[in-house]
């Protein structure tokens, strides 16, 4: 029998299409203006004005948008220009193009004044419209909050005041993107989400965490659910346990001040590890849009059980702090020999915790979570492994028990895929060793990964809140890990580790428990 020509199946012309192609007339947003709050603050200058630009440079903005910088300081919109200049050249992202260049800082506005001065917002109010006025961007407002948690009740409550925000469903939009973290706990977390829907619909809100940009972490759907050769294996039947790790080897360097308050439950576990461990284990999405990936993660949070009292939180939670280490010439300080932090400080650079994902999928497999300052590598992995072989044929036969296979999913610093599986070393009476096939994104597709906050910037441009988290996924998030940190206020000392090493030995003594060992990166 002839097939069919490709052509003449259903739906095929729109298949031929590159994935590219097929997206271009959802990629460029509307007309709107980019407001900043904290403009001259670190998080803009080191990562926000550079993903604009780029994003510019890319003709992924719409022709008609202004950036609206807000900051206490008093400057001209030149002085705001040549400093957004200067701070990109400071940090690696001076403009290839003058010209480029020239384009866009026309459209850098700036707004100085003190965040709870109700005339701060008035000038706001009258640059809005101005830039409406200039740039044709239709009253569309992005509000960016790159400032401190404390301050962000206060500039809501000043947009709302201020005339600035537009009710949702209006012809003309607004959307707010507030940073982690989202609260110190439960209860704080839900007086800023009580605060924010005085003025904002919850569809207007975004709560970004930028590990959900990174390329790897949104690849972890499509590598699910887009190959169908691993769903009849992504469960308790087959995984024996899967870790997820984000380590880092610098200590806090000049962030104490903000880490003294948070530590690193707060500050890691709370967002980004609980977030990889949502994408790990949720169920396929009824469709491939906001409400229904996020309905999946929150069903995820719901189904682990809780850690709640000073026996369990002991038990299945470790907390440990870094302390002053040599390695050869190397010396490295302890974490209260840094700047700023407190002699007697009990804040964790380290946490690790054992959770158990209980439903139908998950139920007895074991999820261990680590992250850590002053670790011996910078990496961010999901490693999934595998159960052993339910019969030890080759042992009988080889005298060599082979190793269960695992599948390392790579978040950072080089995004990529590993899966690991026995082979036999070649002679005649070869060994069994592990061995692995790898995927590396830069290599396969010949280009470096689009930096996270390009995406995210550009998503809350289009009004597509996928990558970030709903009020109820922030709040069932919360609700884990706050009973750990009152029982951790609660106790002793964390335990220390040495500069430069894994971590507490009990970090090890929790896997070990249950028979396993960390994957060391």
């Amino acid at each position: 029998m002839t097939p069919l020509p490709e052509t003449a199946l259903p739906g095929a012309e729109e298949r031929d299409k590159p994935s590219a192609a097929r997206m271009q007339s959802h990629c460029v947003p509307q007309p709107l203006a980019l407001v900043i709050f904290g403009a001259t603050g670190d998080l803009t200058r080191r990562m926000l004005l550079p993903a604009v630009y780029r994003l510019f440079r890319q003709d992924l903005l719409p022709e008609c948008f202004a950036l609206v910088g807000v900051a206490r300081d008093r400057q001209t919109d030149e002085e705001f220009r040549a400093k957004a200049l200067a701070s990109m050249e400071e940090f690696g992202h001076a403009p290839e193009d003058e010209a480029t260049w020239a384009r866009f800082a026309e459209r850098l506005r700036y707004v100085g004044g003190e965040f709870d001065d109700p005339a701060t917002f008035r000038r706001l109010h009258d640059c809005m419209a101005e830039v409406d006025g200039e740039r044709s961007t239709e009253g569309n407002r992005l509000y960016y909050l790159a400032i401190p948690p404390s301050l962000m009740p206060t500039v809501a409550e000043q947009l709302g005041r201020g005339g600035l925000v537009a009710p949702a469903g209006d012809a003309r939009w607004t959307r707010i993107v507030v940073e982690k973290p989202f609260g110190r706990d439960l209860q704080s977390a839900r007086e800023m989400n009580a605060t924010l829907h005085k003025v904002f619909d919850e569809s207007q809100i975004y709560r970004i965490d930028h590990y959900l940009g990174k390329e790897t972490v949104q690849n972890l759907m499509v590598f699910r659910f887009a190959n169908v050769i691993w769903e009849p294996v992504w469960n308790r039947t087959y995984v024996d346990h899967v870790q997820i790790t984000v380590s880092e080897t610098v200590g806090v360097e000049r962030r104490a001040g903000y880490y003294e308050t948070s530590g690193a439950l707060r500050d890691m576990v709370q967002s980004h590890l609980l977030q990889l461990l949502t994408l790990v284990a949720m169920e396929p999405p009824a469709a491939y849009d906001a409400d229904s990936i996020r309905n999946e993660k929150v069903k995820v949070l719901h189904s682990i059980l809780p850690i709640r009292g000073p026996e369990q939180v002991a038990r299945e939670t470790v907390r440990g702090q870094y302390v002053h280490s040599v390695e050869g010439a190397k010396e490295m300080p302890g974490y209260r020999d840094e700047a700023d932090v407190a002699p007697d400080s009990r804040t964790e650079t380290f946490a690790a915790l054992r959770l158990c994902v209980d439903n139908w999928r998950w139920a007895g497999v074991p999820f261990y979570l680590r992250t850590g300052k002053r670790l011996p590598a910078k990496v961010s992995e999901v490693v999934v492994r595998f159960r052993p072989a339910p019969h030890p044929i080759l042992d009988v036969v080889q005298g060599d028990r082979p190793s269960p296979n695992a599948l390392v999913l790579r978040v950072q610093p080089e995004e990529g895929i590993s899966l690991f599986f026995e082979a036999k070393v070649p002679g005649l009476s070869g060994p069994l060793q592990p061995v692995s096939m790898d995927f590396d994104y830069a290599r396969a597709f010949g280009t470096e990964s689009p930096e996270a906050y390009e995406r995210l910037l550009l998503d809350s441009m289009l009004g597509d809140a996928t990558l970030f988290a709903r009020k109820d996924e922030v709040e069932a998030a919360w609700a884990l890990v706050t009973p750990i940190l009152d029982a951790w206020a609660a106790a002793g000392e964390p335990e220390p580790y040495p500069a430069g090493t894994w971590g507490p030995e009990a970090a090890d003594r929790l896997v070990e428990a249950d028979g396993h060992e960390w994957h060391q990166p």
